[in-house]
């Protein structure tokens, strides 16, 4: 929001917050500002190729989120914008309690309580709540509402945000500088550090898969994956096993194997072995992509190290 709680575009507070949730700042700051060169409006976002606004997300993972952000940009234009009331804004697909609250707050200035991973452990530690996460929830939200002032909320809500991010850190908070360290009772009982209190998190299972890099006639074998589900609507070379589906290879050829990736799901590990080999005829499946065509960032992360370890392979 502008200095002094002037109006914000909502579609770019909108944008942001997506595209920020599990991702940093300095991760996203450089997709920001590209898509919104790209499609300065939500109305412009709305019309553009589902293609085009996947491969310009590719490396912010979490590929459910690309497909709501475009559901969500069709429905808003339709309405003719975004709404301004938090109920209004829920409504729409993708925008949860917490995306609505900001972009009620930042963009139209509705006294409405903004409550993300920082503004959790800045409540959690001003009133010493040692409920562990996530349990603690709906506490630190209550507690957070008795905070939000009915002047310029939306200020405040990126105040807290950012008091957060930068001083009330989650490791080795810099509790000297806080605004807040007369008010902290955490602090003052010498627990700041180590609130807030989570429960400790399964391991991850671990997955294997194949994915195999398929040369015929100067081309490459892509297919688009599944419109739901893992890397959804993006481009990938076909593979099989690591998520549910036993697909075989995409034609006939001497495979061969040279090597594994590995790769980090929010829910699992994955280890991904990688083949490669010539195709006798045309694909069974996918389609044929010049290999001076292949956009290497136009590709999931995953999809990327298998690229990574087999262009050498392919190109040579």
């Amino acid at each position: 929001m502008p200095p002094g709680g002037g109006q914000a575009d909502p579609y770019r507070v909108w944008l942001s917050e997506v595209m920020l949730q599990q991702t940093t700042v300095a991760a996203v700051r450089a997709y920001f500002e590209r898509f919104t060169a790209l499609w300065p409006t939500v109305q412009d976002l709305a019309a553009a190729d589902d293609a085009q606004v996947m491969a310009e997300w590719a490396g912010l993972g979490y590929y459910a989120r690309a497909r709501n952000l475009l559901a969500c940009a069709r429905a808003a234009a339709a309405m003719g914008g975004f709404p301004t009331t938090r109920d209004g804004l829920r409504a729409l697909p993708g925008i949860g309690s917490y995306t609505s609250a900001a972009i009620a707050a930042i963009a139209h200035d509705a006294p409405e309580t903004v409550v993300d991973g920082n503004v959790e452990r800045v409540v959690a530690r001003l009133f010493a709540v040692e409920t562990p996460l996530p349990a603690a929830k709906p506490d630190l939200v209550a507690l957070a509402e008795t905070l939000t002032p009915a002047t310029r909320p939306g200020d405040y809500a990126q105040a807290m945000m950012d008091l957060g991010a930068t001083i009330c850190t989650p490791r080795n908070p810099a509790c000297g500088i806080c605004p807040l360290i007369h008010d902290c009772d955490a602090r003052a009982a010498g627990i700041a550090a180590s609130l807030p209190r989570k429960v400790p998190k399964t391991p991850k299972p671990d997955r294997t898969g194949i994915a195999w890099v398929a040369r015929h006639g100067g081309g490459v074998v892509f297919e688009e994956r599944p419109a739901k589900g893992l890397l959804g609507g993006t481009l990938a070379f076909p593979s099989a096993r690591w998520d549910g589906r036993d697909l075989p290879p995409p034609g006939n050829a001497e495979w061969r194997g040279i090597g594994q990736v590995r790769h980090v799901f929010s829910h699992f590990n994955l280890s991904m072995q990688v083949v490669v080999g010539d195709l006798d005829t045309a694909p069974d499946r996918g389609h044929l992509v010049p290999v001076d065509r292949i956009d290497r960032d136009a590709l999931p992360g995953l999809m990327r190290k298998v690229w990574d370890m087999a262009r050498a392979e392919i190109v040579a």
